[in-house]
């Protein structure tokens, strides 16, 4: 069954998170007010948005962050993810969004004068920044301590990103991820090493398995995720451990086999290096 999760921040802002873990379709509905703005962050997966009685519809792709607002009508939150989908979805508030981005608000297209009681709708990719930001929120615990606060902070660093008129997209950057071919072998490729962590491909065999040459694999991975293929796969599971041992159902021997160390000393050690401190301490201070 797909988890649902919803943190009302305050009055005209929440945050909702939704984790498709089934081998099928997850239906999701909920009514949302014509007032809010729709940020639908796909983090991984894909999903579906229907609108007018399923007569339309708008797909919403992986890594990919829709915005949706129509301040004529309402736009019930009606969609099904795909399996193994993850999807973060922050509704505000007209008058709360445009009270944070007052000084900034000509800058953004859908707050300016001209276009402020018009519907509005963009799809973008998500950036590797934002990506990070999205899985904090994801391993956060909803009822940790200023949960609210956190999840609140978090928001605003993604609309920061999202919004800064004066960053550079990462394709743009790059004539190579000009196109949307090569973007989508880059996808796999970080696709692949993620679902094989605990036997990850080599470079060689990855990018052949992609169809790209090793040298665009490394150049193109870097440009799109911030890192190479291994230190970006290092991060991942490191995250991965840590929201393994938060959820408490193994141990730091079965967290590090799972993982594919071949040794619990090889994966304390990791673990050390990246949070510096040990797997167990770790548990401990959570316990505390």
């Amino acid at each position: 069954m797909g988890v649902e999760q919803l943190s009302r921040i305050e009055k005209g802002f929440q945050v909702l998170h939704f984790d498709n873990n089934n081998s099928s379709e997850h239906a999701i509905s909920r009514e949302v007010d014509v007032n809010c703005i729709q940020f639908h962050f796909c983090f991984k997966g894909g999903a579906s948005f229907f609108f007018n009685n399923d007569t339309y519809t708008l797909p919403l792709q992986d890594e990919h962050v829709l915005l949706l607002y129509n301040p004529q009508r309402s736009l019930p939150l009606q969609a099904r993810l795909a399996p193994k989908t993850k999807m973060i979805t922050i509704l505000i508030s007209i008058q709360k969004f445009h009270a944070l981005f007052s000084h900034e608000a000509e800058t953004i297209s859908f707050l300016t004068s001209d276009n402020r009681n018009k519907k509005y709708y963009q799809d973008q990719i998500i950036t590797p920044a934002m990506a990070v930001i999205l899985s904090q929120m994801f391993q956060h615990q909803p009822d940790a301590l200023m949960g609210r606060l956190y999840l609140k902070a978090k928001v605003y660093e993604l609309f920061s990103l999202y919004f800064n008129p004066e960053k550079q997209s990462d394709v743009a950057q790059c004539p190579f991820l000009a196109d949307e071919e090569n973007v989508r072998k880059i996808h796999q490729a970080k696709q692949i090493v993620v679902e094989r962590m605990a036997e990850p491909p080599s470079l060689a065999a990855l990018a052949a398995e992609v169809g790209l040459s090793l040298k665009r694999l490394k150049d193109g991975f870097k440009q799109l995720y911030g890192a190479p293929v291994f230190q970006f796969l290092l991060d991942y599971k490191m995250e991965t451990a840590r929201q393994m041992l938060s959820n408490g159902d193994q141990n730091v021997n079965e967290v590090g086999l799972k993982l594919g160390y071949s040794t619990a000393s090889h994966f304390i050690a990791a673990f050390k290096k990246k949070y510096g401190t040990t797997p167990k301490k770790y548990i401990m201070s959570l316990s505390s």
